[in-house]
């Protein structure tokens, strides 16, 4: 916990973003949501203020939290980041009271790590990276920016995933092979062995989708 309260946006107001919710501690104080949908904006989000992305240069003060993607538009979580054009110094990095990261792992900047999740030593997680809950990733191994990794997924020591991956729930990653860029793994997908930047697979083991 910090010192001081540090307030918070969190953008956008999606399921990540209310998860997110449940990993703040007290030393966090939550503005409200960002979000493009003037619906959401007018409705608010599940008790919470909605805001446009003038909240960012209204609240300068405040750091901002982006967890944006799904399984069908994760290849596009750079782009719709990089559009909030947030100052590096403003990124959140928040993780559930309840997960365990290494002292002697590290964590990049718009990073969400949530409950029962454990990061362990000298694990290397990038910028804008969410992990969810029950998640395990173990030594050595490499998360590239800008990846989604889902609940209950093990990756394995000595692993590298490249930039912009989703990595969906229940997967699981042999030890020391490497995942290329923008590559989707399907939900419980077990992959024992290199993958090409770009690909699709599923299955136990796993196969790719052409």
């Amino acid at each position: 916990m910090r010192d001081s309260t540090t307030s918070l946006l969190i953008f956008p107001c999606n399921g990540n973003g209310l998860e997110a919710l449940d990993a703040l501690d007290d030393g966090y104080e939550f503005l409200g949501f960002i979000d493009d949908t003037a619906q959401k904006q007018a409705s608010g989000g599940h008790g919470h203020l909605v805001f446009s992305r003038r909240a960012l240069q209204a609240h300068p003060e405040a750091q901002v939290l982006a967890v944006p993607g799904s399984p069908e538009s994760f290849r596009q979580r750079r782009a719709v980041i990089d559009s909030l054009h947030v100052d590096p110094s403003r990124w959140a990095r928040v993780v559930h009271p309840r997960a365990f990261v290494s002292p002697r792992a590290s964590l990049g900047r718009n990073v969400l790590v949530m409950a029962g999740a454990i990061v362990c030593a000298n694990a290397v997680i990038g910028d804008h990276v969410c992990v969810l809950p029950n998640t395990v990733i173990h030594h050595d191994s490499r998360i590239g920016d800008w990846t989604l990794i889902g609940s209950n997924v093990t990756v394995a020591g000595n692993t590298v995933v490249e930039p912009n991956c989703y990595i969906g729930s229940g997967a699981s990653l042999m030890n020391g092979i490497h995942v290329g860029a923008g590559v989707l793994v399907g939900l419980g997908t077990c992959v024992l062995s290199d993958v090409p930047a770009g690909r699709t697979v599923v299955g136990n083991p796993h196969r790719v989708l052409r």
